[in-house]
């Protein structure tokens, strides 16, 4: 009889190959078929019409819904856990292929709003409805649209867009083309040059108008040197005065459409709609973004010279208006004042409706008092 004593059975059975591959081939269609998966764009417009049914919009004045921000990342907490569970047993499994994982539990670099972002094709015809309701995120230095419809709409002068041009009456196309890049120097000097936001003269665009126009270039001038009610440049150029606020970064979300038919004076009617985001923060150190939003509408014409007395080359005004989202009521220093969410609103109190800025399906109201905007 041997001395040598009986080897103990291990402690952890060894797994046949071909069990262990089946069990990983199970585990990993379990993963798959668990994970939760990213709801359609449907799926998310409706839950958010649902959660906010009943409720009153987020006031522009508020900024973001702070306990539906808490709300939402508790249930991130929770659905971690109950995930926790499954992957646990799946733990060789994971350490073969991380990538069965759903989402980035190892905490990589988070999507870019640029990236996440798909461009909206440019704007062909009004809208039929204002923008989906977008995840109440709060707007900073490096996301300056986060919660904004604009996140994808067009860079600046991108997303002026001019139509093909061609001849109009009297008008060749060669004319009506020069005259569509002339509008579209007008927009982009008078909304997105930096020296006129930053309240400079925009030499630029008033270069495009006609001078022959009776009293349009003087009451312009006369608006920017001594602004009031009754000659207010924001009418026609957007500008914040640079001791209070700046822009963030050095982009303007642009979104809108630009069209032309004959006018009525034997001439070129073009037609511009757009609006502007300006995203901003103030000059006193803070780091707390908030965003103004500007629609304006324009028409100018191109005269007939043999008819008019213009000067050629030149666009004459026959029609501007405008509608601000979050700036001062009953402000008129020639400068958009926005109210920031931690500050005290200034300006007079709203008195209007409150209305959705990014709502390019409905005409600007005329006359309207100054209102609130449901979203910024």
């Amino acid at each position: 009889m041997s001395d040598k004593p009986a080897e103990e059975p291990p402690s952890t059975p060894e797994i046949p190959d071909d069990v262990w591959e089946q069990f990983a081939r199970d585990t990993e269609h379990e993963i798959r078929v668990s994970a939760p998966k990213e709801p359609s764009a449907r799926a998310r417009e409706v839950t958010e019409r649902l959660k906010k049914k009943g409720a009153e919009p987020e006031g522009w004045r508020t900024g973001p819904a702070w306990q539906e921000m808490n709300g939402r990342a508790r249930r991130k907490r929770r659905l971690w856990a109950v995930l926790g569970v499954p992957l646990a047993a799946a733990v060789a499994v994971v350490a073969m292929k991380p990538s069965l994982i759903p989402g980035d539990p190892f905490g990589g670099k988070a999507e870019s709003d640029s990236a996440a972002a798909s461009p909206l094709a440019p704007e062909t015809a009004a809208p039929t409805a204002a923008p989906s309701a977008a995840d109440s995120e709060t707007p900073t230095l490096d996301r300056p649209f986060a919660g904004s419809p604009a996140l994808n709409w067009a860079d600046g002068a991108a997303g002026i867009v001019l139509p093909k041009a061609k001849a109009v009456g009297v008008h060749s196309k060669d004319r009506v083309q020069l005259a569509l890049k002339q509008a579209q120097k007008f927009l982009v000097d008078a909304n997105l040059d930096p020296k006129t936001v930053a309240g400079a003269r925009p030499t630029d665009a008033l270069a495009v108008l006609d001078p022959e126009q009776p009293g349009m270039i003087e009451e312009l001038n006369t608006s920017l040197r001594t602004p009031a009610k009754a000659h207010d440049p924001l009418m026609m150029f957007s500008r914040f005065d640079p001791k209070d606020v700046r822009l963030v970064g050095d982009v303007v979300k642009t979104r809108g459409r630009i069209t032309f038919k004959k006018g009525e004076h034997s001439g070129v009617e073009i037609h511009a709609d757009y609006t502007f985001v300006y995203p901003v923060v103030r000059t006193d150190g803070s780091t707390e973004v908030t965003r103004t939003i500007v629609r304006r509408v324009i028409d100018l014409e191109v005269l007939d010279p043999a008819r008019y007395q213009v000067t050629p080359g030149r666009l004459s005004v026959a029609l501007y208006n405008a509608d601000f989202g979050n700036s001062a009521c009953d402000v008129y220093d020639g400068y958009f004042h926005p109210d920031f969410p931690s500050a005290e609103p200034t300006g007079a109190a709203a008195s209007g409706p409150t209305t959705d800025p990014y709502d390019r399906s409905k005409d600007i109201g005329e006359g309207e008092a100054c209102g609130t905007v449901s979203r910024t």
